[in-house]
């Protein structure tokens, strides 16, 4: 088994590493505090092909691996994980299913702006009422002649209040639960899409969402994405690989939570003497050293799987469950390591904290993960990718 990187994910890691370090974390308090969306950022992104990285260059995007894409998500997250997760949904959530379902004339259009970084788009699942249960949508999408007519409403919309289109969820033989639900793509300007004000939320606050209204909404029927009642398949296809971005963006979170923790306890004095001389703070960063290794491994074992073409779902959700929760879990002892100083806000560690919750829940919460590991593993005879 080879774990060096190649030549090229090796750039790619030195490349946002340094534009991580350079350009983001020296804005990531201000935009955090301001809850400004980083305007200046997600167009250095688009100037570095970092928001189409695994869209062939024919269709404008860089023709990258998802590995380089994993390590590339880290390094980004670990500099402001709201710039993270906005270039996570443009690349999995947007781009990657459009790529895949999309025909050549649809992707001239609804492709290849979007993986230059011209144009950024969104994804939209989840709804007020179903929540996790995204076989059961209200939003309803009525053929009529040329033209389907949407109603309802989708919520949680990462991205939806600068998005220039969405790739929506709407069933169109509601009788038939999920083998009846249709995707298509709306532009942002439709005739009846209505972008709602933006959550207020805990953490991530650069990262704008908000919830995206469907009245009457007029959608031409070149607009569907792929086949009619395939949308189901393709929303659970395309979480696959949006969650090894989350992932990545809980190792960014936790792995700066970690650096400031170990760079705290080397400096801060307590009894006499640096805090890392302490055994029981030399234990908590060895437990938060491991951990982000682990969740590492699992996370570039999914993005393998997804480079090979390999089913994922397994590797991919068990890399997010546990990604999230050691970042969770990272951040919690890196306040306990600053002490009272880590829950106020001019210390950075209070910052990850509120970020990393959010990984535990969007893209399937830890709950919903554990049971498409469960179903993967209860398969007689079911392996994972490296068959284990």
């Amino acid at each position: 088994m080879e774990f060096q990187l190649t030549d090229i994910q090796e750039e790619i890691r030195r490349m946002t590493q340094e534009f991580a370090a350079k350009e983001i974390r020296p804005l990531a308090d201000e935009i955090d505090k301001k809850a400004r969306h980083p305007e200046e950022l997600v167009r250095r992104m688009a100037e570095l092909g970092l928001l189409g990285m695994m869209v062939p260059e024919e269709w404008g995007g860089a023709g990258l691996d998802a590995v380089s894409y994993a390590i590339a998500m880290e390094n980004v997250s670990w500099g402001c994980a709201s710039t993270g997760v906005i270039m996570s949904v443009n690349n999995s959530l947007y781009c990657d299913p459009v790529q895949k379902f999309a025909t050549d004339k649809q992707k001239e259009t609804w492709l290849r702006p979007f993986a230059t970084g011209e144009k950024v788009g969104c994804f939209g699942l989840t709804e007020p009422a179903s929540g996790s249960d995204a076989a059961h949508m209200n939003t309803r999408a009525e053929k009529k002649g040329d033209r389907y007519i949407l109603r309802g409403q989708k919520n949680f919309i990462t991205n939806g209040p600068f998005a220039d289109a969405i790739v929506v969820f709407a069933a169109t033989d509601p009788s038939v639960g999920a083998k009846g639900v249709s995707t298509f793509i709306v532009p942002k300007g439709s005739k009846g899409y209505i972008v709602e004000k933006n959550d207020d939320k805990l953490g991530i606050k650069g990262s704008h969402s908000c919830t995206i209204s469907f009245d009457e909404c007029e959608v031409p029927a070149e607009n569907r994405l792929g086949e009619d009642g395939h949308g189901f398949k393709i929303a659970m296809g395309t979480l696959d690989g949006g969650r090894v971005g989350i992932a990545s963006q809980a190792l960014g979170i936790a792995r700066a939570a970690f650096e400031a923790a170990r760079d705290w306890a080397l400096e801060r004095k307590a009894f006499g003497e640096t805090i890392s001389n302490f055994q029981a703070i030399q234990f908590k960063l060895a437990d938060m050293a491991t951990e982000i290794d682990a969740a590492r491994l699992l996370t570039w074992r999914a993005a393998y799987a997804k480079d090979k073409g390999l089913r994922n779902s397994r590797e991919s959700a068990m890399a997010k469950l546990y990604a999230s929760e050691v970042a969770m879990k990272v951040c919690t002892q890196a306040i306990q390591v600053f002490g009272g100083y880590g829950y106020i806000r001019d210390y950075p560690v209070e910052r990850h904290f509120r970020d990393a919750k959010i990984c535990e829940i969007y893209e399937g919460t830890s709950e919903i993960q554990r049971i498409v590991i469960s179903a993967n593993v209860l398969k007689q005879g079911a392996m994972g990718v490296l068959g284990v």
